[in-house]
C-alpha cells in the first residue's frame, strides 16, 4: 500500500507579513519584517494584543497574545500597526490558489494554514522534499512572503514537522523519526497540550513527548479523560484523520465570537454556543438548506487554535440538534484553558435523503422545526432582539464583540 504524504503549510508570521508586503507596493520603503513591529488590535480594548509579530521583536520577547500594553513595556520603541483582515482574506485566497495547482485536496485548515494530501504526485513534482521546496519558493517568489511545510504521512505530524525551525523551511517527520525529532521536545509543543494540561502531565512525572508516549495509555486517560486519549496518540505519531476539500459549490455556514471575558466553565460555553447555533441554523433555514457537518472552533488565551468536527445522523437545520452536536465537540476537545474565541460552522448536505428513524429516538422534530419556524417569524417581524432563549439571559448580559462568517469555498 502507497504511503500517504500529507503537507502541512503554515505561513510565517501571517498578518505581518502580509501587511508588510502590501505596505511595500503601497510604496514604503520600510519593510516590517525587517524591523521591531507587531501587528496588533486597539489598546483600549479587550482585542488588543498582539497578532503578529516580527523575527528581531523575538529578541525582545515579545509574543503573540500578549497584551499591547505589556509589548511596550518591553520595547517602548515597538512599531505597531492595526490590522487589515480583507487584505489578509486577499493574500490568503492567492496563498490556497498556488496550493491547488499542486492538488486538488487542499483543505484549509485556518486564515494561514493548510493541509495537501500529495500522495502520489511524485511523478509530476518529484520527491516530497523537492515538491515542498518548489512550492515554497514558489509563493515567495510570486506573493512576496515566506511559509513553512512540514511533511509526513498523516495530519498531524505534518503540523508538527511544520512548527520546527523557522522562517522559509521545510522538515519532514516521518514515522521512524518520531523517537529522534519529536520525542525528546517538551511536552507542551506537542498539539493541543495547554498550559494546565501541562501542568497535571508533569505532576506525574510527563516532561517530555516521549515520557507521555511511553506511558500507559489508562494512567493518561485516569487524569486527563479522553483529552489524554488523543494526546497520547498524537505522542506515538497516530492520527488517521483524512485531509478534506471543501467542494467548490458547497457553501458553509457559520458564526464566532471573540469574547470579552476569559470563558472558564464548560456551562458558560454551552450558552455562547447555543446563541451562534441559533444565528447558523437561523440562516440555514432562510435558505431552506440542511447541514451534515458540524465543526466548533476554540481559541485559547494565547491563541492557539483547536476545531473537532462530526458527521450528523441525518442533514439537518434544527437549533437544538446541531447545539447538541456543538456541546458535545467542545466538551470533547476543550482542555480546560481560558477560552477568548468561539465559533459554530456547518458544511451544507449535498442531498436530503431524509431521516432515518430510531426505536430509541423519542425527540419530537416536528415539534422543534415549528419552534424553530415561530422563532424565525418573530424575529423576522420585530428584530433579532426580539425574543430569546431563557437559557442566553444570563449570557447575554456580558456582552461580546460578535464576529460573523458566512462561508463560500
Amino acid at each position: 500500500m502507497q504511503q500517504r504524504v500529507i503537507f502541512h503549510i503554515d505561513v510565517n508570521s501571517a498578518f505581518l507579513s502580509w501587511e508588510a508586503v502590501e505596505r511595500l507596493q503601497e510604496g514604503e520603503q520600510t519593510d516590517l519584517r525587517q524591523i521591531v513591529s507587531a501587528v496588533a488590535g486597539d489598546v483600549e480594548k479587550r482585542h488588543g494584543v498582539i497578532l503578529a509579530k516580527s523575527i528581531p521583536a523575538k529578541k525582545y520577547h515579545i509574543v503573540t497574545g500578549e497584551p499591547v500594553v505589556d509589548a511596550l513595556k518591553k520595547c517602548p520603541d515597538l512599531v505597531l500597526v492595526k490590522p487589515r483582515h480583507d487584505i489578509y482574506r486577499m493574500y490568503s485566497a492567492k496563498f490556497m490558489e498556488i496550493l491547488r495547482r499542486y492538488s486538488d485536496c487542499v483543505e484549509q485548515f485556518s486564515i494561514d494554514e493548510a493541509f495537501v494530501d500529495m500522495t502520489g504526485m511524485q511523478q509530476l513534482f518529484g520527491p516530497p522534499v523537492e515538491a515542498a521546496r518548489r512550492i515554497k519558493n514558489q509563493i515567495r517568489d510570486e506573493l512576496g512572503f515566506t511559509v513553512n511545510i512540514g511533511i509526513s504521512s498523516n495530519k498531524m505530524l505534518a503540523k508538527m514537522a511544520s512548527d520546527f525551525q523557522k522562517p522559509d523551511r521545510v522538515h519532514t517527520l516521518f514515522p521512524d523519526e518520531i523517537a529522534s525529532k519529536m520525542w525528546p521536545l517538551p511536552v507542551g509543543d506537542l498539539l493541543y497540550a495547554g498550559k494546565s494540561t501541562v501542568s497535571k502531565l508533569n505532576g506525574i512525572g510527563i516532561f517530555t513527548i516521549g515520557d507521555l508516549a511511553k506511558t500507559e495509555l489508562l494512567v493518561v486517560t485516569s487524569h486527563l479523560k479522553k483529552h489524554g486519549e488523543v494526546l497520547w496518540r498524537y505522542a506515538n505519531g497516530l492520527d488517521d484523520s483524512p485531509v478534506e476539500p471543501v467542494r467548490a459549490d458547497n457553501k458553509g455556514y457559520g458564526h464566532s465570537t471573540t469574547l470579552p471575558f476569559d470563558v472558564t466553565d464548560a456551562a458558560n460555553a454551552h450558552q455562547i454556543l447555543l446563541s451562534l447555533t441559533e444565528k447558523v441554523c437561523q440562516r440555514l433555514r432562510a435558505d431552506a438548506v440542511r447541514a451534515d457537518t458540524v465543526t466548533v472552533q476554540i481559541k485559547y488565551k494565547d491563541l492557539t487554535k483547536a476545531s473537532h468536527q462530526c458527521t450528523l445522523p441525518a442533514p439537518t437545520n434544527i437549533t437544538d440538534e446541531i447545539y447538541r452536536a456543538a456541546c458535545r465537540l467542545f466538551d470533547e476537545k476543550w482542555d480546560g484553558e481560558p477560552v477568548r474565541l468561539l465559533g459554530v460552522s456547518t458544511k451544507v448536505a449535498q442531498s436530503d435523503g431524509g431521516r432515518q428513524m430510531s426505536l430509541f429516538d423519542h425527540t419530537d422534530y416536528e415539534k422543534l422545526e415549528r419552534l424553530d419556524k415561530a422563532l424565525d417569524a418573530i424575529k423576522g417581524r420585530y428584530g433579532a432582539g426580539s425574543v430569546r432563549r431563557a437559557s442566553l439571559m444570563e449570557c447575554e448580559k456580558d456582552g461580546g464583540k460578535d464576529k460573523t462568517e458566512k462561508n463560500k469555498t
